[in-house]
């Protein structure tokens, strides 16, 4: 790296982006932005912080193309990449506030199927240490009131649900105290987080406090996928953490307001896709032509004519020496180590008899605009990555292909997953999933849980 510190304000302001947004002190005008530890999501992240700062609007793909402060900055002088988008602000809301096309989906989900533990989220924290149980208890609703999404339920009314948000002064959160063993915990922590929610009056969160000893308890808080994705972790956690240091001193959190809530957002993708849908549908409907029915590994049995489920987990663990090895490949490639690990599976799909045109799901946050940063809700995508390894390619040249696509596909990230089935209207099966059978998830979303008190 070449250490060269910025040379005028607008690299200066870059600079300091960059090292916010990589959790460094400091970065040099050559420093690339993934060679630092920068992958997609972060990049996501970086544009938005760029437009607020600039007033351009640059796509992950130019991050990719100018991925130093000195590129970047040459690449804003001359006025940015992609067009401008609405901007994201709080708006005046309708009567019937709608859902949003993520939350639609899980809504006719729930009315298909019942209600069911399959869109619940569980998140355990182990607490060690003198708790204060009520001050916990009302920094959950202090959270609970943060968040307009935790706090909202879906009526319908003719059929057609809408957000109903709960008033502060109506809203309240129980902890109930429940003593256990290391022993009985895994089975009382997988009773409690299989309990179902009721979309259309129920908040969308439940909290248990699980007792092993006066000073060793585990918290369990279980949100239902409507309000919530893995991405939220973070900011419920941090502001949970700021929450009971407040009310363990007798006070109120005295946090800065949120920008934007869910519901805005909602608004704003409505917007969004008013203007820009045809546009992102002709893309995809390009890219997943004559998509494959079904690739995926070899089965020793029929799928079910219903699909259960009732999935098992296998892990295995990678050397460190391993993933330094992937992480030098990506550096060396230009690419990241996500792509990388597409390239290994589609390959590895292949070889197994999947074909050799493979495509892979694979989730992106949805957090498009720095106001979302800090939100709770349910803003997660699916994008379908197509991979093409016909033709005897070498691995280099399967990973070429690879960051070609998904670099387009995440310019147009912003068509919702059901929106792409309803346009592409592939063969249904409830025995498989729709467009793709395997899905891809590269970093870890779960966050440790900051101290309480």
């Amino acid at each position: 790296e070449g250490g060269r510190a910025p040379r005028n304000p607008a690299e200066e302001i870059l600079c300091g982006l960059f090292a916010d947004n990589l959790g460094l002190a400091s970065v040099g005008i050559d420093d690339n932005f993934f060679h630092r530890g920068g992958h997609s999501l972060r990049a996501t992240k970086l544009t938005s912080r760029i437009r607020d700062a600039f007033g351009v609007r640059l796509g992950v793909r130019e991050i990719f193309q100018h991925p130093t402060v000195a590129r970047l900055a040459e690449l804003i002088a001359r006025g940015g990449g992609d067009e401008e988008r609405p901007a994201l602000v709080a708006a005046e809301r309708p009567e019937l506030l709608p859902l949003s096309s993520a939350q639609q989906r899980l809504w006719f989900l729930d009315q298909l199927e019942g209600p069911s533990p399959t869109y619940n989220i569980p998140l355990a924290v182990r607490l060690t240490g003198a708790l204060d149980v009520e001050a916990l208890r009302r920094a959950l609703v202090d959270v609970v009131g943060r968040h307009e999404s935790l706090r909202t339920s879906f009526p319908s009314e003719a059929g057609t649900p809408h957000q109903a948000i709960r008033p502060l002064a109506a809203t309240d959160l129980a902890l109930p105290v429940t003593p256990v063993t290391e022993e009985s915990l895994p089975q009382v922590l997988a009773g409690l987080s299989g309990t179902t929610f009721d979309l259309s009056t129920d908040l969308p969160i439940r909290a248990d406090l699980l007792e092993l000893s006066p000073e060793k308890h585990v918290l369990l808080v279980v949100m239902h996928h409507i309000a919530s994705d893995g991405w939220s972790n973070g900011p419920l956690l941090r502001d949970l953490a700021t929450a009971y240091t407040a009310r363990g001193a007798g006070a109120a959190p005295d946090w800065a307001p949120l920008p934007v809530q869910y519901a805005d957002y909602t608004l704003w993708q409505r917007s969004l896709l008013t203007t820009d849908e045809e546009r992102q549908a002709a893309y995809w409907r390009q890219q997943l032509a004559e998509l494959p029915e079904e690739a995926t590994l070899p089965a020793d049995r029929p799928r079910p004519a219903v699909a259960s489920y009732r999935g098992a987990t296998h892990q295995v663990t990678a050397p460190a020496s391993t993933h330094a090895a992937l992480t030098g490949l990506a550096r060396e490639t230009g690419t990241t180590l996500f792509m990388v690990a597409q390239a290994a599976v589609a390959t590895l799909l292949a070889r197994c008899g999947a074909g050799t045109d493979v495509p892979i799901g694979s989730p992106v946050a949805g957090r498009t605009d720095q106001a979302l940063d800090d939100l709770v809700g349910f803003f997660v995508n699916t994008l379908v990555l197509r991979t093409d390894v016909g033709g005897d390619p070498t691995f280099r040249e399967v990973l070429g292909r690879v960051r070609e696509t998904d670099l387009s596909a995440w310019a147009h990230q912003d068509l919702p997953f059901d929106r792409l089935v309803e346009v592409l209207n592939p063969e249904r099966s409830a025995s498989r999933h729709p467009l793709f059978q395997v899905m891809l998830t590269v970093g870890d979303t779960a966050v440790g849980a900051p101290g309480l008190g």
